[in-house]
């Protein structure tokens, strides 16, 4: 099963962080990385733009209507993301307990959809 570990940090808190500070953060999450590689558990990883760089599609009775920003305004917002491969949710806790955390993370099954 695939797990999408969804890391989450406080709005803006990147903007104002010394270099030093984001490349300790960075060094955090090589880390991490090397980790799940240790460990031999698959995993893609990927960090996202603040969400003020964000469109969000919206339902309208005219089809989509395009708006900017995220879809709901958090104090948090979606900074980046792990998939991991691993048998249940315990399991995907487990291996989130060693990333790095920010504001928090949120462990979600991926959708295996039917083909």
């Amino acid at each position: 099963m695939q797990f999408a570990l969804l890391l989450f940090d406080p709005e803006g808190c990147w903007e104002s962080v010394s270099r030093e500070e984001m490349e300790a953060a960075l060094a955090e999450h090589a880390a991490f990385a090397q980790y799940l590689r240790d460990q031999s558990i698959p995993f893609y990883a990927q960090a996202v733009n603040p969400a003020k760089e964000a469109k969000t599609l919206r339902p309208s009775p005219h089809g989509p209507v395009s708006t900017a920003g995220p879809f709901v305004a958090l104090d948090e917002g979606l900074a980046g993301f792990y998939v991991v491969e691993c048998a249940d949710l315990d399991e995907a806790e487990r291996i989130a307990r060693h990333c790095p955390m920010g504001a928090g993370i949120e462990i979600r099954p991926v959708w295996d959809a039917p083909s």
